[in-house]
């Protein structure tokens, strides 16, 4: 995720095509997969991910996260794209009358 979003900061005119086809690869993979549930493929099936994935982080990014997947998608463009719509959801669950508490 962070190397992500380090290549996004690179300016689209910028990125060598070695960098276009790593962020390629990246956003693909980023959405096969539902951030909310966070099935990503893992060395074991027994393995789950951190419970950090699923709060918020404070400060933001410092933890890789579901926000910090939706920013990285967001950030190469994708924010419009409607599969990580239940991601979206989850995010907007997590508030408490208008405001998120920091997990």
């Amino acid at each position: 995720m962070k190397e992500l979003l380090g290549l996004a900061r690179i300016p689209p005119r910028k990125r060598s095509r070695l960098v276009r086809d790593a962020i390629d690869q990246g956003v693909d993979f980023l959405l096969s997969r539902d951030p909310a549930v966070a099935d990503y493929p893992m060395p074991s099936r027994d393995t789950k991910p951190a419970s950090a994935w699923f709060k918020a982080g404070f400060p933001a990014g410092y933890v890789t996260d579901v926000l910090q997947n939706l920013e990285v998608l967001a950030e190469l463009g994708h924010a419009k794209d409607p599969r990580p719509g239940n991601a979206l959801r989850w995010v907007v669950a997590q508030q408490d009358q208008g405001r998120w508490i920091n997990g």
